[in-house]
């Protein structure tokens, strides 16, 4: 079975580009474009593919808040925002949005398909352009503070390993044999142990933790 794809930017070189690519690879399906982001919020919902690759800078409604209502109305579908920006800041609000990958438009193609077999395998991609800048500033502040820091139960760090990979509690429950009530248990404690309020707090010190070297 081929995995279903959706594609939402507002370029039509970029999207003709994509569109090829996505055809020539065999297990790939793409089952609807958009222009903008109401209408790839509509497209999403009527079609309820695995993956979706948007735009952050899509008129209407841009790429972050369209991941917002996504993580909210459609959870099974991984979104892989496809940018030209390389700032901190769109990154981490992507994070915050759960985004599960993030990849620059002057990239080989090849890292968008290394994101969706990513995505598709419940992980966090990120673009290798960008992934050694932000992991480095997170791997030097978990060395400043790991001496200070409490020390986490192997139920904890596992369960906060799976979230900043992107896996709903749903998965990490199934995965890991628990109730997903004890997937928030172990979740809200690892993380009050540490100070980490968000998602993005999570993903940098998994990163820094270099539970993510493999993303």
């Amino acid at each position: 079975m081929k995995t279903r794809i959706v594609l939402a930017d507002d370029h039509p070189i970029v999207r003709a580009g994509l569109r090829t690519l996505i055809g020539e690879t065999d297990d790939l399906e793409l089952v609807g474009e958009a222009t903008s982001g109401p209408q790839a919020l509509d497209v999403i919902l009527a079609t309820r593919p695995a993956v979706a690759i948007i735009d952050i800078s899509l008129p209407q409604m841009n790429g972050i808040a369209l991941a917002r209502r996504l993580a909210q109305e459609c959870p099974s579908t991984g979104v892989i925002v496809l940018t030209s920006h390389e700032g901190r800041s769109h990154f981490n609000q992507a994070l915050d949005a759960g985004v599960r990958g993030y990849v620059l438009k002057k990239s080989a193609a090849a890292c968008l398909i290394h994101a969706i077999r990513g995505v598709l395998d419940g992980g966090l991609y990120v673009d290798p352009a960008i992934a050694r800048r932000v992991f480095d500033m997170s791997r030097a502040t978990a060395r400043r503070s790991s001496a200070s820091a409490p020390s986490l139960t192997e139920r904890e760090a596992e369960v906060l390993r799976l979230v900043a990979a992107g896996l709903t509690n749903k998965e990490i429950a199934h995965q890991l044999a628990l109730s997903a009530k004890s997937v928030e248990t172990y979740k809200a404690r690892g993380a009050g142990k540490l100070g980490l309020r968000t998602r993005r707090d999570i993903v940098r010190y998994a990163a820094g933790q270099g539970w993510l070297a493999n993303v």
